[in-house]
């Protein structure tokens, strides 16, 4: 009698386990698939991304070194070299090249100090690494997101690929580097960061 009981108490315990199993087992089937369905919801819900109008750069962004600086619109000076901005505060766009956006290398100047040493918008350029994002605003009111690539220190007019990619959509930034040679009045060097669009 008493093996019987136990037998039927086993039972009960195995029917309650099982029971106790298979409602877990259907929540949890049931639980990846809603998350599956909001997902694929999401996916779906995604539109193609359009053909924007990308207009003239009127902000630059750069969170990493606390920039946010107006974009001045710079030429080439009567020396045939890219003009710089005409104060410490702001940056510049050489506009003869590819907006920012484009593809192609868009190129941004800032002053790394001022005449009298004063600490200039790109004095900290130096502390960009590999991953950092800039943004660049525009006047049709499209954001630009970059990454940083890379950065290296050139002599002056020696740099080349700054102007030239033409892959994707890139973001040069320079500013002066080097040592300061007071007969010229000018650095040794020039300081590039070299960065992609996150999203072309």
């Amino acid at each position: 009698m008493k093996d019987k009981v136990r037998s039927s108490s086993f039972i009960n315990i195995l029917l309650v386990v099982s029971l106790i199993l298979m409602f877990v087992s259907y929540g949890f089937v049931y639980q990846s698939f809603t998350k599956y369905q909001i997902v694929e919801n999401q996916i779906l819900s995604i539109k193609p991304r359009q053909k924007v109008k990308i207009g003239v750069p009127l902000q630059l962004w750069i969170p990493a070194i606390g920039v946010n600086a107006n974009i001045q619109l710079l030429g080439v000076s009567v020396t045939g070299q890219m003009e710089v901005p005409d104060n410490i505060v702001d940056v510049g766009w050489f506009k003869p090249g590819s907006r920012p956006g484009e593809v192609g290398s868009a190129v941004i100047a800032g002053h790394l100090d001022g005449k009298l040493g004063e600490a200039g918008v790109f004095a900290n350029l130096d502390k960009l690494v590999k991953g950092d994002f800039l943004t660049v605003k525009d006047d049709q009111g499209n954001t630009f997101v970059f990454v940083v690539r890379d950065k290296q220190a050139y002599n002056p007019g020696l740099a080349d690929e700054v102007f030239s990619q033409n892959d994707g959509a890139h973001l040069n930034l320079i500013t002066c580097d080097g040592v300061w040679n007071k007969n010229i009045k000018s650095y040794s060097k020039r300081l590039i960061v070299f960065a992609d669009a996150v999203n072309p």
